[in-house]
């Protein structure tokens, strides 16, 4: 049988257990590896009949076609992006159960069935641990789609990613690529399953579903820009409430409230690179003629009020894909498939390994270890367009809640951007600190991010968080990341 036939016959294979899986929303098997043959080429090349897809096997960028099926259509068409010659993936553990804290498990099984939706896909009655155990959800249901978005939204995430990141903005066609360097940090201080005694709320701040926050470091004309986000609790049944957001601008000298009235996901400032046009989009103190992301654009370089208060809009840069409003759309469940993805990668990157190879673009974190999992697939339809967004695309892993896949559309159904998350789980690092009391943290920590801008010709951006860590910080430094007094003073 040619390598040809055996592809095709794989991928009807694919397609059938696909559909079937769909229809029944069963978690495959553990260790269960797809069943690819052979090894793609010209017409009449000898098959082996050896698995592709196995633990442990290393694919090379001339695999990858035996491999579309493991891949959204939109990461295949724009393959040349993430994928490069010369990498080389792992393919790590296919449908492996990973664990979560003994008190998110504790907290799901007791608020089991409590949740509750509106018709406008509002949240009530939830208290700790995942609103919706998947083995609830009935796939042919309605709200099938909006009980996933919720989980993804509350799904284990210990008690929030801190740490340091590098962004680098990648240029269109002209330009080079321009790296950002500084600290940031995504507190949960609502829902907490680990604080049954205080309601499961952080006491620093009783009134809030998370807090956000970060500050640059480098370059220069970025240093210091700082910034707050506190979603409230009300968000859940009013999508429409904004957060409060409060970013420091030096050159201001005080803390003021964003020009960002109301965003989606986590807040980033337009951060700046003077007399330096627009690396993967607008650049908020350089010339610009506007883009997708900054429609009017700004003009030179002036020391203007008007001008610094720019840096307080929210750019979707950085954090995308990690957090949303999931009562802010109307979702659709598109299936359920198998997929590659990094959900629990092993390569070092930024800040443990400055040079590490993403490829010709930048972008490609294809050079890592791949898990195969099991992605529910919803499309949400933006109640409120922002920065063009009209609708976004998520792959959720079925069993950790984990987003694998984000991409956004415009209204006319054009693509805006294509997203890779990186994880890597806690359970596997060496020396990864305890949760106070001395339990295994076992929590996916948000490593790296590599987003494709379609409309910019080759723009993109890649955050490298890679010493992040998701346990309780220490309550005087929880005061400080809770604190908006506190973006002056770190100064």
């Amino acid at each position: 049988m040619s390598a040809t036939f055996r592809l095709v016959a794989a991928a009807i294979l694919a397609t059938a257990l696909l559909l079937a899986q769909t229809a029944s929303g069963e978690l495959p098997p553990e260790g269960r590896c797809p069943d690819f043959t052979g090894a793609p080429g010209e017409p009449g090349d000898i098959d082996t009949g050896t698995p592709l897809v196995k633990e442990g096997a290393l694919i090379d960028l001339n695999d990858l076609l035996a491999l579309r099926q493991l891949l959204p259509e939109e990461v295949w068409s724009y393959r040349e992006a993430f994928f490069y010659e010369g990498m080389q993936m792992t393919i790590g553990f296919c449908h492996r159960r990973y664990p979560v804290a003994d008190f998110y498990r504790d907290a799901t099984e007791t608020f089991r069935g409590r949740a509750t939706l509106d018709d406008e896909g509002n949240l009530t009655n939830y208290e700790a641990g995942l609103p919706f155990p998947p083995d609830t959800i009935d796939p042919e249901s309605q709200d099938a789609a909006i009980r996933w978005a919720w989980d993804f939204e509350h799904r284990y995430r210990g008690s929030g990613p801190v740490g340091r990141f590098r962004l680098t903005d990648m240029p269109s066609r002209i330009g080079t690529p321009q790296t950002f360097e500084g600290t940031w940090h995504f507190l949960r201080t609502g829902h907490r399953s680990d604080l049954v005694a205080s309601d499961y709320r952080v006491a620093e701040s009783t009134k809030t579903e998370w807090v956000a926050g970060g500050r640059f470091l480098e370059p220069t004309n970025a240093r210091h820009l700082a910034w707050r986000q506190a979603r409230p609790r009300s968000s859940a049944t009013d999508y429409t409430e904004p957060d409060d957001i409060f970013v420091y601008v030096p050159d201001l000298r005080k803390p003021r409230r964003a020009a960002s009235t109301w965003t989606d996901g986590l807040y980033t400032p337009r951060y700046s690179v003077s007399g330096v046009e627009g690396a993967g989009g607008s650049v908020p103190f350089g010339t610009s003629g506007g883009s997708e992301l900054s429609p009017g654009g700004l003009e030179a370089i002036a020391p203007t009020a008007g001008l610094l208060l720019a840096a307080t809009e929210d750019i979707r840069k950085g954090f995308t894909g990690m957090a949303l409003r999931p009562n802010a759309y109307d979702w659709t469940l598109l299936g359920m498939q198998e997929v590659l993805a990094p959900l629990n990668g092993v390569e070092e990157g930024w800040p443990g390994m400055s040079n590490r190879n993403y490829g010709h673009t930048g972008l490609s974190v294809a050079s890592d270890r791949w898990d195969v999992r099991y992605a529910v697939v919803v499309r949400g339809r933006s109640r409120r367009v922002i920065d063009h967004v009209a609708a976004i695309t998520l792959w959720i892993d079925y069993q950790t809640q984990q987003p694998l896949y984000f991409i956004s559309q415009r209204k006319n159904g054009f693509l805006l951007d294509i997203g890779i998350l990186v994880h890597r789980f806690s359970g596997d690092r060496a020396g990864y600190p305890a949760w106070p009391g001395g339990e295994r943290a076992r929590v996916f920590d948000p490593v790296a991010a590599s987003f494709y801008y379609v409309p910019g010709g080759g723009a993109g951006w890649r955050r490298e968080s890679y010493d992040v860590q998701s346990v309780p910080v220490d309550p005087g430094k929880l005061r400080k990341l809770t604190s908006t007094d506190e973006l002056i003073k770190g100064r």
